[in-house]
Parts: structure tokens; sequence; C-alpha cells
């Protein structure tokens, strides 16, 4: 053999000669299942870049499916032990639905080899954390866990009742109100940020320095310009950074500025709609191990919440105190006195100073303690603007139309693949069900039980900025986009979807949830696309609301009355066509995407509301006041 042979040939040649297992014969033969190279018998297992890692042993007490979360239920017929959203997925359809399940007990539940968690702990719940895996580079954000489940409705609890923890398991999402200094700071990062370049010049296929010198040299351009507007808003402040020039002795005011923009954007998604993915990618880039070495201090810091506030100061008997609820009650005027709205501000107001002097401590002025009330009592007004367009949504949706059968042919729901640009084909009653459970599954998220919204945004930014998880520059079919794996987001999500579900009973169409791929390449642009629920919702809402008063004109009712009949035609027409063609699967540019999915719902509703003005009933939201699906309302 001469020494250039590699020794699988030579080897592979030999057993051809002398047995014959390999060999052109054999290979086309009946029984090429058996034939086998001799050079590829390995003792080892495979360690490949594209080979599985060895399976390793489930931990007992664990979920057989997602193997990361305590198992609740026992699968008799299948004899594994799932938790409540796996088994849900795996049986909720065929042949698997008629396997017989019993509930663990809480012996069983509680065996868990590694001793992360007790029988009784209540993280069980629901865990979007990966347990008994060291993750110390994310442990400042492991705080933002969901803790016993409370049995009270996403609504606040009424006057006078006993809150117990509901306002604590809340205040740990809540972002605290950005006071008047820390707007200033705000201002400066915004002007910053709208005149960089940060993602030009690193979300590109591009030569010259490496992508880690080049994200360097972007954020210390940042902060070089966010100094400079520094010194001439604040002179004195100013000259402070620029006495030694060195980016990591004012880490501390960098991090502080960084986090008042994410802070911001949660409370009010309306706000940085352009600069807020800079900043998140640029935050991105600076966890990145070799960026941070090179950058000699981290960009990111945790986000300010109320709880993390009261509990710095031992204050969180606070959010215990039954008075609370008066002091964060929203106010309602609509239909209302105004001597009874007088009397609620002034109940409101004593309230708040009750408990600002109650609780206020050394290091917790009565200030901050005000703060915190006013964040929470902020909190509810964002949640209830959010829900209340899928809860009017959903009684039109009852009102209007029959569950089951259409009263007359223009009330009907049904659908057809291929008219109207619809790509499902559904009756009337198969219609009905699918929208109810599209409105409830966005009601659920925007203000569920668990106060979801919020609590999605912290995963979301736990998953984008986590140090162990990496993105990858692809070409989604809208440009380069990160995409990006987010398993605490997606997590959540099922969590979400598998209690709307059983909310209300079954479900029609898909249950996939796109996260991480071509169609929602990451956590930003997910929890993007479900903060638009309300700006779609809201002005069809809006303009329903205001057509009796636009038919009180006589020559507007002439107007009604000779295109659609009456003001309830009127009213049906809209829902109808809304009802029909914003869940029809429409809205991706080929066959395969949009469709049935969670995420595909959602895209359907935006693309009927970009064929609004082709609809003959478009001078009815003019006439309202309607002025686009991103304007003032």
């Amino acid at each position: 053999m001469s020494e250039s042979t590699p020794p699988g040939l030579d080897t592979a040649r030999e057993g051809s000669k002398t047995n014959g297992t390999f060999s052109l014969k054999n290979i086309l033969g009946e029984n090429h299942d058996a034939v086998e190279h001799p050079g590829t018998e390995r003792t080892e297992a495979s360690t490949g870049w594209d080979e599985e890692e060895t399976e390793k042993p489930l931990a007992e007490g664990y979920c057989v499916e997602c193997e990361d979360q305590p198992a609740e239920v026992l699968c008799q017929t299948c004899a594994d032990a799932y938790c409540e959203v796996c088994f849900a997925a795996q049986h909720r359809k065929g042949s698997r639905k008629q396997h017989a399940v019993k509930p663990l007990s809480k012996k069983d539940k509680g065996a868990k080899t590694n001793g992360v968690h007790s029988a009784g702990d209540p993280d069980d719940q629901m865990n979007v954390d990966v347990h008994g895996k060291d993750d110390s580079d994310d442990e400042d954000w492991e705080r933002v866990v969901p803790g016993t489940a409370i049995e009270i409705t996403g609504a606040q609890p009424p006057v006078g009742a006993k809150v117990g923890e509901w306002f604590v398991e809340r205040a740990k999402f809540i972002p605290l109100r950005l006071t008047l200094p820390e707007r200033k700071f705000l201002r400066l990062l915004e002007a910053a940020l709208s005149v960089s370049e940060y993602t030009d010049k690193i979300d590109t296929l591009g030569f010259g320095l490496s992508k880690a010198k080049r994200i360097v040299h972007q954020i210390r351009e940042l902060c070089a310009i966010m100094s400079g507007l520094l010194l001439s808003a604040d002179y004195q402040r100013g000259q402070e950074l620029f006495t030694d020039r060195d980016f990591e002795a004012n880490a501390e005011f960098y991090q502080t500025v960084f986090e008042l923009g994410r802070r911001h954007k949660i409370m009010n998604p309306d706000k940085m709609r352009t600069t807020y993915g800079k900043l998140i990618y640029l935050l991105q880039d600076s966890q990145m191990p070799e960026v941070r070495d090179l950058l000699s201090f981290s960009c990111v810091a945790p986000i300010k919440t109320v709880y993390a506030i009261l509990e710095e100061h031992e204050a969180v008997e606070l959010l215990r105190d039954d008075l609370i609820t008066v002091a964060t009650k929203e106010i309602y005027s609509e239909g209302r006195p105004r001597r009874d709205i007088q009397k609620d501000i002034k109940s409101k107001e004593r309230a708040i100073e009750t408990l600002s002097s109650r609780y206020a401590r050394n290091g917790l002025s009565q200030e901050k303690v005000r703060q915190c009330l006013y964040s929470i009592g902020d909190n509810h007004a964002f949640l209830r603007a959010n829900r209340d367009p899928c809860e009017r949504m959903i009684g039109y949706l009852k009102e209007y139309f029959h569950p089951t059968s259409a009263k007359e042919p223009h009330s009907s729901l049904a659908i057809r693949s291929g008219k109207g640009g619809a790509r499902l084909s559904h009756d009337h009653s198969k219609q009905y069900a699918y929208v109810l459970q599209s409105l409830t599954l966005w009601r659920e998220i925007l203000h569920g039980k668990f106060f979801y919204m919020f609590h999605l945004w912290s995963l979301a930014e736990q998953d984008l900025l986590s140090t162990n998880v990496p993105y990858r520059l692809r070409d989604t079919g809208q440009g380069l986009n990160r995409v990006q794996a987010a398993p605490k987001t997606s997590r959540m999500m099922h969590n979400i979807l598998h209690k709307a579900q059983k909310s209300v009973g079954t479900w029609i169409g898909s249950s996939v949830i796109h996260m991480g791929d071509h169609n929602v390449p990451n956590a930003l642009l997910f929890i993007d696309k479900y903060t638009q629920i309300y700006r779609i919702l809201l002005p069809i809402c809006n303009t329903l609301s205001q057509i009796p008063t636009i038919a009180a004109k006589p020559a507007l009712r002439s107007y009604i009355d000779d295109e659609f009949g009456s003001v309830d035609n009127c009213i049906r027409e809209i829902l109808g066509d809304f009802f029909r063609h914003g869940f029809d699967g429409s809205g991706a540019d080929n066959f395969f995407d949009a469709g049935s999915c969670i995420d595909g719902r959602l895209t359907s509703a935006w693309n009927w509301c970009s064929s609004l003005e082709k609809k003959r009933y478009f001078p009815i939201f003019l006439l309202s006041g309607f002025i686009g699906f991103d304007g003032e309302w």
C-alpha cells in the first residue's frame, strides 16, 4: 500500500475482495440495507457539528417532551409523564385525544433528581426558565419569574377588597415611571440614536474591520455623541464625563441612559418606533464576549421595576395594603356626573398621600412612593386600553352573529379558499369559532389573568440580551434580519395558548407559534407584532360606536339608508367583512406562510387593514374621523 492511500479506502478494498460485503453489486442488490462501509465503524459517540449529541437520560419528575418543566400529568396509554402544556399539544386531536390521563400527585411532581424544586414550589405553576442549567451570565434577569397563581381576573381588584399577593406579583413586571430629570436623558438618548447608523454599519456583509471591532467602534461613537449632547445641555455634568475621556469609568452613566430607553419603550410601545430597534440590537451586540472584552464595560443593566425599588428599601408591604386599590384605580368619566368624578379624584389623592407618608423611610422618599403608585396606575390604564377593544369586538361578534347558523345570507361568515383572497375554507359555525378563539387569544396576551404583556416584554429582553443564545444574520425574504431563538418567550406563549385553548374548548386551525424563523426572526419582532393589536381593533370599534351619532344627521342618515338599508345593516356589513376576511389566512406573498397559525391570524388582520380604502363602507370610516391605523384616536 502506498503512503498516500487513505486507510479507509484500503480497508474497503480489502473487504470487497475477501467477503464482498462492500461492493457495487451488494450496494445495488436487495440487501443493500445490511451493507456497511468497513471504515465507518466507530466506538465513540458522534461529536461532529452535524451530529446530535448523545441522548441524555431524562431527569425524574420532568416532562418527557420539553424536558425542562415539571411533569403534571401521566398519559396511561403512552406511559409517559408530561407537563400540562405539552400533554395538550401532543393529545389535541386524532387517536391520541382518547388516551387515558391521570394527574400526578404532589409527591410525583416534586420528585426531581437535582433537587431544584420542592414538591410545593410555586414556580411550578408556570415556569418559563430552563431549570438545572447554570446561567450565571443572565443572573440579573432571573428575578423576573412568575410566582404563585392568583385566582383574580385580569382586571384590578375592586375597591375595598383584600388584595393579598395580587399587586406583589404584578409589580414585578411594572417598569418605574420616568421622572423629569430622567426624561431629559431620554431625549438625549433618542437624539443620539436618531443620527446613529448602527444597524446600517453592523448588519451588512462588508469588508475591512472584523465585526467585533466594528461593533465596538459604533458603540463608542454613540457614547461619544451622548457625551457631547450632555455637555451642550448640562455643562457641569458633561465636564465630569470628559474629565478623563474614559468610557469604562462612565459605564454606570451609559447603563442608566440605555435602561431609561428600554423602560420607556415597555411602558409606551407607541414611542421610539425607529430608535428602539437600534438600541436593542446595540445592547444585543454588546453582550457578545469578544465585544465585552474590547469595550471593557457592560452596557446592560436590569430594568427598574416597582417591586425592585420597594424590595430594595424593604417596603413591599405597600403592595399588600388594601388602600392601594383606591390609590391606583382608574377614574372613568364616560356617562358619569362631574360630582362623582371629583369625589373619586379626591379619594384617590388622599389614598396616595396616606400611603406615601406611611411607607416613606430612609432612602425611600414620599415622592418615590408616589412614583411607584403612579406607575401601577399607568399600568392599569395601558392594559385596559389594549384589552377593551378585544372585549368590544367579542361583544359585537356575539351580538350580531349567531354561533351555529346564519339567519340571513348577508350575515353568514362562511369563507372559501380562493374567493375574495381567502386562504381558508370554513362554514359559518367554524369561522365564528375561529374568530372567537383568535380574539380570546389576543385578549389573553394583552391582559390575561397573569398580566402577560409586560411579562412577555421582560422575557423577550432576556432572550434578546442573552449571552447563551447567539443570532445569525439571514435573508428572510424581507431583507437581512437577525434570526435568534427565543426559548423563554416561546415557552410563555405556549402557556398562554394552552390557557386560551382551555377557555374556548375546541381549537380550530393550526397552533404553531413562529419564533426564531424566517416568519418571526426574533423576540423583538414577535413582541412588536402583538403591540399592534389595539391599533387594528381600536379604530374599528371607534367607527362602529360613532355610526349612530353620524346617522342622527338627516343627510347622512339618508346616505346610510340608501347604501346599507339601516344603521344595523351598516354595522353588520363592516363586522361581517372584518370577521370573514380579517381572519381568512391571507396576507403572505406565498402559499406556505400565513394561514391559520397563531401569527398568521394577525397577518390576515393587517392585510384586511391595508385594503380598507377599497371597501364600499370606507366613507363611513372617514365620516367618523378615521385617519389611519397608525394615527391618533
